[in-house]
């Protein structure tokens, strides 16, 4: 398999900072592919044949996903597991889990290592992370130390200074989503009597005063406001709520169930069988919104979520995005059937986005590929960090905005101060996109061995792969971004650098007799026609029934969820 262009860009950055400083971390969202980054920048380290990486990790599922994936982008490289279960350092990368690794017996048995990659970085700077990087350093003060984290700042207020002296490269949330890796957010900010009062409220070690919050906002004519203005601008929608406290959370939820919304409740006190129950009634559809205080705020991602709703301020903004980004992962078509999500929409009662300003105010989108990183210095750690970060991602540090921002306590539209402009996918891409027709409706690329396409029909896009043994997929319903982003992921996929590069000479030679045999007589009359144009026409001519299949399918069935959801609404 191989990278996206940005991705490549992360890891190439990512080994010049470890060359220059020894240790760096990077700083990638939810959807960009950390794992695959991670993999990526330890195989190009593993170059000798007896050298040796870590990757360590705080959760099983991610130990074994991270090994799975790890595999992939380097099939040739062995690896071994250190857990509760296995003990084993005789891969070239071992993945490990950090609470077992940190007991004193497992610290002594560590070899020497080149390099120490720690997945959510953000724990770094925890008693058991540090006692294994201060065990690995102490057998080669010459390791090599990554980091990879979509959310740096720590709800402790702890920087990750004192473990990483610089930051290689920040991937924004805007990148992602005009890349069309994300949806992207339309952010309401609702006023409903209480932002005055909640502006006052004080700060504990953690975050805000949540009881102090809960008296502000658990009042039923609030809660009753809440559900008038989420049928009025997110009615139909699968929506995860945030709330302050265990007693407001259940009052919001009753608040939903009495004006006909099936709501169930999430929170840190519920017994284990009653939260899996809860969850899998909201992803069944038996439930419409899904209340929860504190505990889908990372590692919950159910994607046909198109609404957040924040019923509390939030002292850190790496905790706003974690919130809005439960709602901005794109849907598999073949996994939930004609759902078609295109935005999410975030309604914020609270002050989280008046703090922190909107998702889209802040992002930051590059028009096209930056060869070389820039860098300042972070003026409160000293840090090295990108130049384009609003925030050092080492301490914390929120650099003053460039733009005075009009005050949004009144705010009852969406925030689109800030215009998200698409990422050229086609000049960007690993492949050649050839427009079939002319008409800008039937875009193609392909490989040694897979294809991939977009359509357009009725108003949606639709994207279809395929692959030797492996037959056509609807990849994606919705925008035209998104569309192009999961036909590009599918052939980096199953393609190979020396399948992908649109420089190629043969690309341009004139298409074959055989080729020609192939097609339509009305395309074999085409003098123009390359010999890779005439590759990608006789794709779409072998796929074209099962092609036509699939979208027409696909809008079937999103006509048929659409109606069921007015239905419901």
């Amino acid at each position: 398999m191989m990278l996206r262009p940005r991705q490549t860009q992360l890891v190439e950055r990512t080994l010049a900072a470890l060359g220059q400083h020894g240790n760096t971390l990077a700083v990638a969202p939810t959807g960009s592919g950390k794992t695959i980054m991670l993999s990526a920048v330890t195989g190009r380290v593993l170059t000798e044949p007896d050298a040796k990486a870590c990757i360590l990790a705080h959760r099983t599922e991610l130990t074994g996903q991270n090994r799975a994936k790890f595999s992939r982008v380097n099939p040739t490289l062995t690896t071994s597991v250190v857990d509760a279960n296995e003990k084993s350092w005789q891969g070239h990368a071992t993945f490990a889990m950090v609470q077992t690794l940190s007991r004193q017996a497992n610290l002594d048995q560590i070899p020497t290592l080149d390099l120490l990659v720690i997945d959510e970085a953000h724990h770094a700077t925890s008693p058991s992370y540090r006692a294994v990087i201060e065990r690995a350093q102490q057998k080669n003060p010459k390791l090599l130390l990554a980091g990879l984290t979509a959310t740096p700042n720590r709800g402790d207020g702890t920087g990750l200074r004192e473990v990483f002296s610089n930051v290689a490269d920040q991937i924004t949330l805007g990148e992602m989503i005009a890349a069309g890796h994300l949806v992207p957010p339309r952010t309401f900010v609702l006023d409903v009597g209480a932002q005055e009062a909640l502006g006052k409220v004080r700060r504990t070690a953690d975050d805000f005063d949540m009881n102090e919050v809960a008296s502000i906002l658990n009042k039923a004519v609030i809660n009753e406001a809440v559900v008038a203005q989420w049928k009025e601008k997110a009615a139909g929608r699968k929506t995860i709520v945030f709330c302050s406290t265990v007693a407001h959370a259940l009052d919001v939820c009753v608040a939903f169930n009495t004006a006909g919304v099936p709501a169930g409740l999430i929170h840190g006190e519920l017994p284990d069988a009653e939260r899996k129950a809860c969850l899998a009634a909201y992803e069944q559809g038996d439930l419409q919104v899904l209340v929860n205080v504190a505990v889908l705020t990372e590692g919950y991602d159910y994607t046909p979520t198109s609404c957040v709703v924040l019923l509390r301020p939030s002292s850190y903004k790496s905790t706003l995005i974690q919130m809005v980004g439960r709602g901005l992962r794109t849907v598999d078509p073949e996994e939930f059937p004609g759902v078609v999500k295109t935005d999410c929409v975030v309604l914020d009662f609270g002050t989280a986005t008046l703090m922190h300003g909107s998702l889209e105010q802040t992002a930051k989108l590059e028009g096209k590929p930056v060869r070389e990183a820039r860098f300042k210095e972070c003026p409160e750690c000293g840090a090295e960090v990108p130049v384009s970060a609003d925030t050092c991602a080492l301490c914390g540090y929120e650099w003053p905005e460039d733009v005075t921002r009009t005050p949004l306590a009144k705010t009852r539209e969406p925030l689109e101060d800030f215009v998200m402009s698409e990422i050229d996918l086609l000049s960007r891409s690993n492949f050649l996109w050839c427009d079939l027709f002319g008409m800008d409706d039937t875009l193609m690329a392909t490989g040694f061995n897979a294809w991939g396409g977009v359509f357009y029909l009725s108003g949606r896009w639709y994207s279809v792969g395929g692959a030797k043994g492996l037959r056509p997929h609807l990849l994606a319903v919705g925008d035209r971004t998104v569309c192009l982003a999961k036909a590009d992921d599918w052939l980096n996929e199953h393609e190979s650098e020396d399948s992908a590069h649109k420089s190629r000479r043969w690309l341009n030679q004139p298409a074959t007799d055989k080729q020609l045999q192939y097609l339509p007589p009305e395309m074999r009359t085409d003098f123009g026609l390359s010999r890779y144009q005439a590759s990608v026409l006789m794709s779409f001519q072998f796929n074209k029934r099962a092609i036509q299949r699939l979208v027409m399918e696909a809008g079937a069935a999103r006509v048929q969820h659409e109606l069921f959801a007015e239905e419901v609404a």
